[in-house]
């Protein structure tokens, strides 16, 4: 291995201690080779983030500029917001989805960690300079076509980009932190928000575009679950590893959720031979699953992983930080 790809793997990976030299003889072939392997890993999953996040940006841009923006049609949540200010007033709507969704950034930055916030900037960025420099074409004038297939659009280019790690829409990031504060779910404040924002529409454009920007939340809404996999708000995580101390350390430290270990036993090979080990169970939100799988890859590219959707939870880390479940 050259000697620089080792400096930098001891670096970014081993992270020594403040003062300790970088040098790679102090680390063993076989720590090398481990370090290697996460290194790995961590490049992939980065890619495959920037990837998703750009192709969620661009299909989420055509359906805005392709379909709802020339017909006046909104969506729900931060980009109907933007959509309702510029059918209003006429503002550009590259720089009201910018300026609207700065709020749940800063929300996102307190919530769920610097990386996210990170992302969904870099992703919400991408958004309005695509949206507001690049030409796409006008596809249709026909209503029912512009409403379902603009939120298809939109929808995919969310659902790709909470697949990616981070959002193009921030009001279920406004969500989570409501949820925490009161006792409402993050569905009753997203089906809160959105009827006002319809509400508005219909008020001040038509009942008519109202009602055709709701069947375009639908169709986005739909799409979006589609794309990540029929994922709700909260999901259950069921880890069996050979490895679980490391795992039930990532997901504290790294994650910063709680978590419940069982004492099972697991079967194996022909004779059915059983062996008592730890079964790690945590429950996340949707937009961690991405971080917590390339976390897992890290650990033990063979845990079995189950998930299972939880459509509402109670106490514990999930809405109140700070409390182990």
């Amino acid at each position: 291995m050259h000697s620089f790809l080792k400096k930098l793997i001891v670096k970014s990976v081993m992270r020594p201690v403040k003062g300790q030299k970088l040098d790679d003889s102090y680390y063993t072939p076989y720590q090398i080779a481990k370090g290697l392997r996460v290194f790995r890993v961590t490049i992939f999953a980065g890619l495959k983030d920037a990837l998703l996040i750009c192709l969620g940006v661009l299909s989420a841009a055509f359906g805005l500029k392709g379909f709802l923006l020339t017909n006046h049609f909104i969506d729900g949540g931060a980009t109907g917001i933007s959509l309702l200010i510029s059918a209003l007033f006429g503002t550009p709507v590259g720089l009201l989805i910018l300026l609207v969704n700065i709020p749940f950034l800063l929300f996102g930055l307190k919530i769920l960690g610097p990386q996210f916030a990170i992302k969904s900037a870099i992703a919400i960025l991408l958004l309005s300079l695509t949206v507001h420099f690049v030409s796409f074409p006008d596809v249709t004038k026909d209503n029912l076509l512009v409403s379902v297939f603009g939120g298809f659009f939109l929808g995919a280019g969310i659902g790709l980009s909470i697949r990616g790690g981070g959002v193009l829409d921030g009001t279920e990031v406004l969500a989570i932190a409501v949820s925490r504060k009161s006792g409402l779910t993050i569905g009753d404040v997203i089906i809160l928000i959105n009827v006002i924002i319809f509400s508005t529409a219909a008020y001040f454009l038509s009942v008519e575009i109202a009602m055709y920007s709701l069947l375009t939340y639908l169709s986005a809404s739909k799409t979006l679950d589609f794309i990540i996999e029929g994922i709700e708000e909260y999901t259950g995580v069921t880890i069996i590893s050979v490895h679980n101390d490391k795992v039930r350390s990532m997901i504290i430290n790294v994650l910063g959720r709680g978590v419940t270990v069982y004492k099972g036993k697991r079967g194996f090979g022909k004779t059915g031979d059983v062996k008592d080990m730890d079964i790690v169970y945590t429950v996340i939100t949707r937009l961690e699953i991405n971080k917590l799988n390339t976390e897992l890859e890290k650990i033990d590219p063979n845990a079995f992983v189950v998930m299972s959707s939880i459509k509402d939870t109670k106490g514990g880390m999930i809405k109140r930080a700070g409390v182990k479940h």
